[in-house]
């Protein structure tokens, strides 16, 4: 064999080691299942042997999500430095060739893992984390923002009320979070403003999703007569808000009485079909709804629960209170995690980085889960953001996997505290620069100061 071809192969050699001993890689190893893997395995497209294969791409991609520095030339100079201490030669510091391998990642593939990770946390659930031995789920939704190039203005448009130029591209997220473990079951985006980029038409993409038995909570925005209807067509049991208008019209000296300020009545179907609504399907809808209505702490709840046997008011109320988690998952992913503004340049690679963002925050969830499990704790009494930088401490030092259990009994030492009831004002007290909102665009704003120089009062 002529000697460049053996050198060309001793090479190979060498980069296919670093890629089963990298950091990245170990780093997607040390959190997955033999389930998870196995479905890396069948998701992975066709590819040839490169520097950055799909697994490593992926791992490098969550390891951005998880760093206080997201940028592509961390990344890259992160698997350079890994490089070089494995022996092998220093790759080029540009970003260009990871980026393409990012570009190359199936969606398929990372909205695939979320969704085996989501459920093999909750199917081995231990009985004692769940509610009443029912799976609950949380659904809410969120917005974000992202770079402002046409390519995300065109699907992820500015809010009206912004002029061209001066606004940012903003996308809408429904979530489906289970209670029991906090990972993300199932989520949903689109465009936030304009037909069907409600939470209520992304939640109605995911149905299918729920299984008879099923508990979902949610606030007022979700407690419609339609979206109830196929709930219960489902057999998929609901505890929401009473929707304000609603809320003032509540008679509970109607209906059939179950106990103080709590009842079930019955709703008619409304005359006029909604416009997202097939003539077909609002025919389909029944005439009549069954609903119970209870009044808890000034709140009005409203529930498929038609009986104290099934529900009793302290369980919805205690039940109800848990909502609330939703909202800090939804922290620990936008400000936690940084997730509340997006970095990337295009709508289908921001697409992609969203559910990087989730994976990422599932695979958290998995190791929360295991140090609860081994502490006799349930894992919302972790706190996520603990856990998250002892994960990225053990995840630099490499350490091994026979110190994982170490590390989870150090995990569980942090725990949140109970703070029912906490109310702070939603204000801030640390005043921001002085410096004045951008009212037209950069690029005009820019030659302005070329020309006439900085107002007086920012020199």
């Amino acid at each position: 064999m002529h000697i460049i071809n053996k050198m060309a192969q001793h090479q190979q050699r060498k980069i296919q080691k670093y890629i089963k001993t990298s950091s990245a890689c170990r780093f997607f190893n040390q959190l997955t299942s033999p389930e998870l893997l196995a479905t890396v395995d069948n998701l992975l497209p066709e590819h040839r042997e490169r520097y950055y294969p799909p697994t490593e791409t992926l791992s490098m991609f969550l390891a951005q999500a998880l760093n206080a520095d997201r940028s592509c030339q961390y990344a890259v100079n992160h698997a350079l430095v890994q490089r070089v201490a494995h022996g092998l030669p220093a790759l080029s510091v540009s970003t260009g060739a990871y980026c393409r391998a990012r570009k190359r990642l199936p969606l398929n593939l990372i909205t695939q893992l979320v969704h085996t990770t989501g459920t093999h946390l909750e199917g081995h659930t231990p009985t004692e984390w769940r509610w009443k031995n029912k799976p609950v789920y949380l659904i809410d939704g969120t917005s974000m923002t992202m770079p402002d190039t046409p390519e995300n203005q065109s699907r992820y448009p500015q809010q009206g009320g912004q002029k061209p130029g001066l606004g940012f591209p903003i996308c809408r997220l429904l979530g489906i979070v289970s209670l029991s473990s906090g990972a993300i079951m199932r989520a949903s985006v689109g465009r936030f403003q304009g037909k069907g980029s409600d939470e209520q038409s992304l939640l109605r993409g995911l149905l299918d999703q729920f299984s008879a038995d099923d508990v979902i909570v949610g606030d007022a925005f979700f407690g419609t007569y339609f979206l109830l209807a196929a709930l219960q067509h489902k057999h998929v049991n609901a505890v929401f808000e009473q929707m304000g208008a609603r809320k003032r019209v509540t008679d509970f000296r109607t209906g059939r009485r179950l106990g103080t300020k709590d009842h079930v009545i019955t709703l008619t179907k409304p005359k006029k079909k909604p416009d997202w609504m097939t003539q077909e399907t609002y025919e389909c809808a029944p005439e009549t709804l069954a609903i119970r209505e209870l009044k808890i702490n000034g709140k009005i709840l409203i529930t498929t629960f038609l009986s104290t046997q099934d529900a009793t008011r302290d369980e919805l109320k205690a039940l109800y209170k848990k909502r609330w988690n939703i909202e800090v998952d939804f922290r620990n992913l936008k400000t936690t995690m940084g997730m509340d503004v997006l970095s990337c340049k295009t709508p289908d690679m921001i697409e992609k980085e969203i559910w990087v963002y989730f994976l990422a925050y599932n695979l958290i969830r998995l190791h929360m889960a295991q140090a609860a499990f081994a502490s006799n704790l349930l894992p919302r009494q972790i706190s996520f953001k603990h856990v998250l930088q002892l994960w990225l401490a053990c995840y630099r030092q490499n350490i091994e996997d026979d110190a994982l259990n170490l590390i989870w009994a150090v995990m569980a030492q942090k725990k949140v505290g109970n703070r029912s009831g906490r109310i702070e004002p939603r204000a801030i007290k640390r005043r921001p620069k002085a410096y004045p909102l951008l009212m037209k665009p950069r690029a005009q704003a820019r030659e302005e100061v070329i020309k006439n120089g900085h107002p007086k009062k920012l020199k």
